[in-house]
């Protein structure tokens, strides 16, 4: 097993959201110090017959601030993920099947003078909480069910399916780079419902070479009740994604 203990500190001075720029957009991010506590642990591939796991779990304590001159609010917030799967080694094509958790916390009650979004930091969303890139580590509940097979040697397809809750409709809906999304008809609706939807990505990846390959990827999403309660019904319409790429390796 593989175990990580990790301290990571975001410090972020008011002068931040005046950042000058070369390029568009210019100013970072609003004033917070944040520090997270964590730990993960995975299993060493091949060491359990098949089988694999990982968890992680993170806290923060600091403060945080949602505009350039705004109160500094307490910051207390939490996240965790659990995933675990298995391989059949000796079946045509290896197969794996795998499921995942993830939990990111939300804020409660966003008058009370405490921030309790977890801080996503700076992680590859892509990776984890579906390729169209809607979700973060941040006000979520993520229900994931994966799998994946080679049917020729350099052949890899896989198959995921998130379901995606909110974790506190008290709270935003967060992007891919952690900002709340606020425009287009969003915002903070508690008396919405708080399953967001669902997604399903199918991927095909084949290796041209020891240094170059291709990739084919689709994805839909199912919206839920929290966008068709949260948009006009003109607007909550569900969404495609495809996408082809070549990776060369140097």
């Amino acid at each position: 097993q593989a175990t990580d203990l990790y301290f990571l500190a975001r410090n972020v001075s008011a002068g931040s959201t005046a950042e000058v720029t070369s390029s568009s957009p210019s100013g970072g991010a609003t004033p917070r110090d944040i520090y997270t506590l964590g730990l993960r642990v995975k299993s060493t591939p091949g060491k359990l017959k098949g089988w694999d796991y990982g968890v992680e779990l993170a806290g923060q304590l600091g403060n945080f601030s949602d505009s350039a001159n705004g109160p500094r609010l307490d910051h207390r917030a939490y996240a965790a993920s659990a995933s675990g799967g298995y391989t059949f080694a000796k079946a045509f094509g290896t197969p794996r099947v795998g499921l995942e958790y993830s939990f990111g916390s939300g804020d409660s009650d966003p008058t009370d003078g405490d921030h309790e979004t977890f801080e996503n930091l700076f992680p590859t969303n892509h990776k984890f909480y579906g390729f169209m890139d809607f979700f973060s580590w941040q006000n979520v509940h993520d229900a994931r069910v994966t799998g994946s097979i080679k049917p020729l040697k350099k052949l890899t397809l896989t198959l995921d399916y998130h379901a995606f809750w909110l974790a506190d409709t008290s709270d935003y809906f967060y992007q891919v780079n952690g900002a709340a999304r606020r425009t287009g008809g969003y915002g903070i609706n508690p008396d919405a419902g708080n399953y967001v939807g669902s997604e399903i990505d199918v991927v095909a990846t084949y290796a041209v070479t020891p240094w170059a390959s291709a990739q084919l990827g689709y994805g839909h999403f199912f919206i839920g009740d929290y966008v068709k309660d949260t948009l006009t019904a003109d607007r909550a319409e569900d969404a495609d994604f495809f996408y082809a790429q070549v990776v060369l390796n140097f």
